[in-house]
């Protein structure tokens, strides 16, 4: 079973190490081990089967290592916490009672261990250390008296560092890092729902190397310790798996590649056993490889997949699924005998992947779709029998409101059996047979699209289902969440626009998007937000437009979409149909996120020459852009027309080290938000003064904000 939150399908990878540690030590960091796992070792990526890492040094099934800077090197006994020294010469000077000639004793050297905290397990070193002062000596100088000067700071100084560690234990887990990203989208017709996509975005889903033609190894997909020490090479041991090239990304040149390596423990060494390089078909393949070296039969046997591409964004993509390690094994494994769906069930709305809640309670008839794409895939290399009904339900907190029988011929389109290793796609009307409750209070639900289809034939069952959340909240959105690429317009001044037609005339509040990182860093390039009504089909006048002093930039979070809110908290009345985007600056591509999965490039517009014509975009998919409606939410989000003006100024304005200050009614003042003219927050305050001291000369948006209302003021700091 699967399931994705709000539509927001988020690439996480590298964010839990095995190892973590700062850039000053290891100190209070965790280092997780994990249960080692016995045969078979199968993952078809149904689900997301990573352990995740998640421990606070407060735990109390934590251990830990106390490691110190200093030790005795006879006795490895740490030395006392004030122990310091100094690592050049010191001495004892003595001065002659001329006061001018003197002579200098070298003090003797010491041996003591020392390691830099920096990494863990420590490295030790004996080195030579000194006393970390020098004496003066003219006690036979009339007048003068001895002297001792320290060092300040030392050269080093006892010190000591905390090294925790956590033992992991779930054997329904698989994997020990989360380089690769888990998800339902990027490969084109999969054996089954679920695939691991390697690519140039690290787990965070930024480019490992923005602005740069770098190429390197860059994800990695590395198993748990599987216990092989009772097995050997008569046990007929495999490794199978499938692989696909570019899928819905982009495809990898031949000089890019996907690698599995095997790891010997005996050696602590990674050992490449297959590798394949770049391809233009999407077709998956088959990688099969006997494990025979009596190397590998220990009890921490490991393997890894990684790829070699470019770092600077999503490229060079390789999707791996049904990975399988099993003894007593052939060929006859490549088969993956399997019935499985290919895609979840994302919406069953005819239109959209979510719609404002409010908009669906006052005008939800017709909005259920009644040619809902299901597809499914035979694995079994015999035809098999299609009778077995199906089920697509709806549950509300888990409980099931309603279902639709999903007949088996009707999933092969009335072929007489399943053929052997095919797919089939067939669309089904449930607008007489699911609904959602409108009657349900609140702003926002959730409600659980399931699907399920039964087979006679042994199969995994665990891809024979599929959750999803329909999501209704304060938007409207065509795409699924995940974004496959990026997407924009170039062309100084060109334009961009996606249709929507809302189930009611209603007002806007802004604009969600999902912008990507893809090879060049756009982020301080400036775009005007756009709303355009329409016109025959296409773009037709605008009815917004960013102020040319406040205009937008790209804004990054690969875990979610970010919000642009129109400019003075302006709620925006719109028809049933309107189009949202924006005007761009420079001829720079912005990198839009991109779903190939939603088909909607009807729905896209742009145009280069300032509005005048527009065209239809012909790429299949939909920029992943969202009109962000006002709503019953607009209270829990702190959202409030706030049209009417704030009697207060500000003063000196322009200023000259960047001091300002709110005069007039400063009491109706409950907050001040500085923005800088990429529309990014830069400083918060409840104070009648605005120090922008510490920020370089230009110009700033202040919104001061009262209980009803606020004022928007450009200010200069010269």
């Amino acid at each position: 079973m699967i399931s994705n939150l709000k539509l927001n399908s988020i690439k996480l990878k590298k964010n839990d190490e095995a190892f973590l540690k700062s850039n000053t030590g290891f100190d209070s960091t965790i280092i997780f081990s994990y249960d080692t796992l016995s045969l078979p070792f199968f993952d078809e990526f149904s689900l997301n089967r990573y352990q995740i890492k998640k421990a606070a040094i407060t735990d109390l099934d934590l251990t830990f290592d106390l490691v110190y800077k200093l030790k005795d090197h006879l006795t490895d006994v740490p030395l006392a916490n004030d122990t310091s020294f100094s690592l050049i010469q010191t001495y004892k000077r003595v001065m002659e009672a001329d006061g001018v000639t003197f002579t200098d004793f070298p003090f003797t050297a010491s041996s003591v261990k020392f390691t830099d905290l920096l990494v863990y397990p420590p490295v030790y070193s004996t080195i030579q250390v000194y006393p970390p002062f020098y004496i003066y000596d003219s006690l036979g100088v009339v007048g003068h008296v001895s002297d001792t000067v320290w060092m300040t700071p030392p050269s080093i100084v006892q010190d000591s560092a905390y090294q925790f560690f956590k033992f992991l234990n779930d054997t329904t887990k698989r994997w020990i890092d989360n380089y690769a990203f888990h998800n339902y989208d990027y490969a084109i017709s999969p054996w089954s729902i679920g695939v691991m996509t390697f690519d140039g975005l690290d787990e965070n889903g930024e480019a490992y190397a923005i602005n740069s033609n770098s190429t390197d190894y860059a994800d990695f997909l590395t198993s748990k310790q599987i216990d092989l020490s009772s097995n050997s090479a008569a046990d007929s041991i495999y490794f199978s798996f499938l692989y696909q090239a570019a899928g819905y990304g982009e495809i990898p040149e031949a000089g890019d590649s996907l690698v599995l390596e095997f790891y010997k423990k005996d050696l602590d060494l990674w050992q490449r056993v297959w590798s394949t390089g770049g391809f233009e078909d999407t077709n998956f393949r088959v990688g099969h490889l006997s494990v025979k070296n009596v190397q590998y039969f220990t009890n921490a046997f490991q393997f890894r997949f990684k790829n070699y591409g470019h770092l600077s964004g999503g490229f060079d993509h390789f999707h791996l699924d049904y990975v399988s390690l099993k003894a007593s094994s052939g060929i006859q494994d490549t088969l993956f005998k399997d019935f499985a769906w290919v895609y979840p069930v994302k919406t069953i709305l005819k239109d959209y992947a979510s719609v404002p809640w409010d908009h669906f309670k006052n005008n939800n008839l017709g909005k259920i779709n009644d040619e809902l794409p299901l597809i499914v895939r035979n694995g079994s290399n015999l035809f098999e029998n299609n009778s077995l009904a199906g089920n697509l339900s709806v549950k509300y907190n888990g409980i099931v409101e309603n279902s639709s029988t999903i007949v088996g011929p009707s999933l092969s389109n009335a072929a007489l059996n399943y053929s052997p290793r095919t797919f089939y796609k067939s669309t089904h009307d449930f607008s007489n047979s699911l609904s959602f409750d409108i009657s349900k209070l609140g702003d926002e639900q959730e409600f659980e699209i399931t699907s399920e289809v039964n087979v006679q034939f042994p199969n995994h069952r665990c891809n024979d289902t599929t959750s999803w959340v329909q999501y209704f909240g304060n938007y409207y959105a065509y795409d699924d969440g995940t974004p496959e690429a990026a997407y924009g317009t170039t062309g100084t001044q060109s334009s961009l626009a996606v249709k929507f037609e809302a189930y009611e005339g209603d007002s806007l509040l802004g604009i969600n998007t999902y912008f990507v990182e893809a090879a060049n860093d756009v982020s301080d390039k400036l775009f005007l937000l756009t709303v355009w009504n329409d016109n025959n089909g296409v773009p037709g006048s605008q009815i917004y437009q960013d102020d040319i002093f406040f205009p937008r930039t790209p804004l990054y979070d690969p875990n979610r979409f970010l919000t642009y809110f129109f400019k003075d908290s302006l709620k925006l009345p719109v028809d049933e149909v309107f189009y949202i985007g924006w005007q761009q600056f420079d001829s720079d591509r912005l990198n839009i996120g991109f779903d190939k999965n939603t088909i909607k490039n009807d729905k896209v517009f742009f145009s280069l020459n300032d509005g005048v014509t527009w065209s239809q975009s012909q790429i299949k998919g939909v920029p992943m852009i969202r009109p962000l409606f006002s709503t019953a939410l607009d209270a829990t989000l702190g959202i409030e027309n706030k049209r009417n003006e704030l009697n207060v100024s500000i003063y000196p304005n322009p200023s000259m080290d960047g001091k300002f200050f709110i005069k007039g009614n400063v009491d109706d003042v409950k907050s001040i938000n500085v923005y800088n003219l990429q529309g990014v927050l830069i400083k918060n305050s409840d104070q009648a003064t605005i120090d922008l001291s510490q920020e370089s000369s230009g110009v700033f948006i202040v919104e001061i904000v009262s209980e009803k209302s606020n004022k928007i003021v450009k200010i200069v700091k010269n």
